[in-house]
């Protein structure tokens, strides 16, 4: 692809990351770096973009509890999701369009993932091929649509399988796309050089050269998908499916029902639904309802150790980080996303030893309460 669609950076891309500390410096560097039209994808959320900003508010509403005078000169972690041990509990969101980041796009941020041992969950709207990310090694899961096409859904999953992806992530939120007021007023689309690398061949080819790709692959979406669906798409591979977009008890047990191995309780970044709650009101009622069934994980304003740790005493196995690494991406590509993911990794490391909590895997209950019954 042509580079010239992607905005250069003056020198090697890491000039100045030693001084980037947390998330809210990642997310000035790459407003900075990034064109309008390129930031205001990446940032916008549905409609008022109510839900976006309460998807951080929620987190704040959970306080902790701590305990002291515990033993916390070594602390542990490490946490197993689907059977994969994970160095902290952060996996990296399926997002789309890296490439609008930086060069390297989605191989940048596999390399990095892969670098501080955890997972990267690719996404359907890749700018790179899966199987090109594959060759990364990074330990890696598939996010997946589900097209009226069923064959073009198979041909993905079949795909995934034998690049060696280890779970598929199908999206159950996303009839259609969501309205986003931004995207609308910058006429949002992908810049020349820039393409869907993993479905461009199911489009039409003048379609495919057009600015309306985007557009014309969200029409292909079911729109009449069920949990049928879902349990039609568990019987393609012996891949676990883990469906991404629960926030309704009655929908997590509807998920197992069909074969799921557990859910992602996620509002898609409030970038779907405007009016909805953010993802930590609605953590606990899914944990609750999923049980001992399956595994649960939870996306959605996550941009803090402090936050993780929440998550996780909430009863998320592990979360998942998505604006984060593209802001991190935009700043600095693979060694951006390597700091930001490693700052992240220190930060829920001291949040339990201040916690007293020297094992991720033996959190206690009580470790949150809501703010309102300190």
């Amino acid at each position: 692809m042509s580079k010239a669609s992607i905005p250069a950076r003056p020198d090697d891309g890491t000039t100045g990351l030693d001084q980037m500390v947390c998330y809210d410096d990642f997310h000035r560097a790459a407003k900075a770096r990034l064109d309008p039209m390129s930031y205001d994808y990446y940032r916008s959320g549905a409609l008022r973009e109510w839900t976006l900003a309460e998807n951080e508010l929620a987190w704040s509403r959970w306080v902790f509890r701590r305990r002291s005078l515990v033993d916390v000169a070594d602390i542990d972690m490490s946490t197993t999701v689907l059977g994969h041990r994970l160095s902290f509990p952060v996996l990296v969101a399926p997002t789309a369009f890296h490439r609008l980041a930086d060069p390297d796009g989605e191989v940048a941020t596999a390399r990095a993932a892969a670098a501080v041992g955890t997972t990267m969950v690719a996404s359907t709207l890749a700018t790179v091929r899966m199987e090109d990310l594959a060759a990364t090694g990074v330990q890696r899961w598939f996010q997946l649509y589900v097209f009226a096409d069923r064959g073009l859904t198979r041909e993905l999953v079949d795909r995934a399988v034998a690049a060696g992806y280890t779970a598929l992530m199908p999206t159950v939120d996303t009839p259609t796309v969501g309205i986003r007021y931004a995207d609308q007023r910058n006429r949002f689309v992908l810049p020349p050089g820039l393409e869907m690398a993993n479905v461009m061949h199911s489009l039409d080819p003048a379609l495919a050269k057009s600015g309306s790709a985007l557009r014309a692959f969200s029409a292909k979406f079911d729109q009449s998908l069920t949990w049928r669906d879902i349990e039609w798409l568990a019987g393609l591979s012996e891949l676990p499916i883990m469906p991404k977009g629960v926030t309704h008890p009655d929908d997590a047990r509807a998920a197992l029902g069909v074969g799921a191995a557990g859910v992602i309780v996620s509002n898609h970044g409030g970038r779907q639904l405007d009016g909805g709650p953010g993802t930590a009101e609605v953590l606990p009622g899914v944990v609750d309802a999923v049980g001992d069934a399956g595994v649960v994980l939870v996306d959605g304003g996550i941009r803090s150790g402090t936050d993780v740790v929440k998550a996780r005493a909430l009863g998320a196995a592990a979360v998942l980080v998505g604006r984060p690494v593209l802001w991190a991406l935009a700043a600095g590509g693979q060694a951006g996303v390597e700091r930001m993911l490693t700052l992240l990794r220190d930060e829920v490391a001291d949040t339990l030893r201040q916690l007293g909590v020297p094992r991720l895997d033996d959190m206690r209950s009580g470790t949150v309460v809501r703010a309102a019954t300190r």
